[in-house]
């Protein structure tokens, strides 16, 4: 058995693809193989979680997949959910995503460095790496959480104890990243502290997002969505306000939540993640300090030219003990 790391640091949640998406635009793609396929998007994400090992110091680590980008049942309640990403080309297969023809194989060469390296992924049946990382930071009672995407959404994940749970959001890249608790999506969002996890996915609810389909109500922004909630205390309260003629709602926006009510319905459980979803994992989520195959991961780093990142990698987990 290899020797593993005290249980007294963080569980690292990376949102997978999120990331690698984020390499391949930010490396070059004339980087290749030997064979000369282009290896962009695994040297840049295997340096990220390098980096991300060095920063944050985990005990436990786990890269999260997308087994659906798109839901089944999140396309029967808004069926416009990303549905502005699908492929429309003429080969493509129906309902498959937009994903850049050179990342797709490399999606199975950075799995194949992760299980060299000893690093856990995971996914779940008919559900995004949104839901399973909803669902590993909502049953963690041991190790404070730190998830790790470029997706704003996952700021719904973050609480103060039991253990805390905050988002390092990598939405401008690893260099500008920010670390959000509850204090900072407060501060930043305008949604109530106490509970800012779910005050912030009931905001975006209100607001809506074209990166993902959903209108919001038509006439209500950021900063009267975070308003309404901070008021009304959640996304539930203010639609039975909105149906209580005695409540005080301006005349004007009681209207506009009035003429919504079947999509905030409908959006609600499209926007927020799923909590209790059926997780699988490839193996232990110990992050090890040496690689599980040495020899394979050797034999991967001259295979993909990718000799320095997955030093890199490796040197991360021998020098974080």
């Amino acid at each position: 058995m290899l020797p593993s790391r005290a249980s007294d640091r963080p569980l690292l949640l990376l949102d997978g693809a999120s990331l690698w998406f984020r390499a391949f635009y930010a490396v070059p793609e004339k980087i290749t193989a030997p064979d000369g396929r282009p290896v962009n998007a695994l040297r840049g994400f295997t340096d990220m979680v390098a980096a991300l090992i060095t920063r944050h110091h985990p005990g436990r680590l786990v890269v999260c997949l997308d087994l659906d980008w798109r839901p089944a049942f999140r396309v029967d309640l808004v069926p416009s959910y990303k549905a502005h990403r699908l492929d429309t080309s003429g080969g493509a297969e129906p309902g498959a995503e937009e994903v850049p023809d050179t990342l797709t194989p490399q999606v199975d060469m950075i799995i194949e460095v992760l299980t060299a390296a000893g690093i856990a992924t995971a996914g779940a049946t008919g559900l995004e790496a949104d839901d399973v990382i909803g669902t590993l930071a909502a049953r963690e009672r041991t190790d404070p959480v730190v998830v790790v995407s470029g997706d704003r959404d996952l700021l719904q994940v973050v609480r103060a104890d039991d253990p805390p749970v905050s988002v390092f959001y990598v939405g401008r890249g690893l260099a500008k990243a920010e670390l959000y608790g509850p204090a900072e999506v407060a501060a930043k969002y305008g949604v109530p502290q106490e509970n800012a996890g779910p005050a912030y996915a009931d905001m975006a609810t209100l607001r809506g997002d074209a990166s993902d389909g959903l209108p919001g109500v038509a006439g209500i922004g950021d900063k009267s969505a975070a308003a309404l909630i901070s008021r009304f205390g959640s996304l539930d309260a203010l639609v039975a306000a909105v149906a209580d003629p005695s409540s005080e709602l301006a005349r004007g926006v009681r209207a506009k939540l009035a003429a919504a009510e079947d999509y905030l319905k409908a959006a609600a459980p499209v926007v927020r993640v799923v909590r209790d979803a059926e997780v699988e994992l490839s193996g232990p989520d110990r992050l090890p300090t040496e690689p599980a195959d040495p020899e394979r991961l050797r034999a991967l780093a001259t295979a993909y030219n990718a000799e320095s990142p997955i030093k890199r990698l490796a040197a991360a987990l021998a020098a974080d003990i």
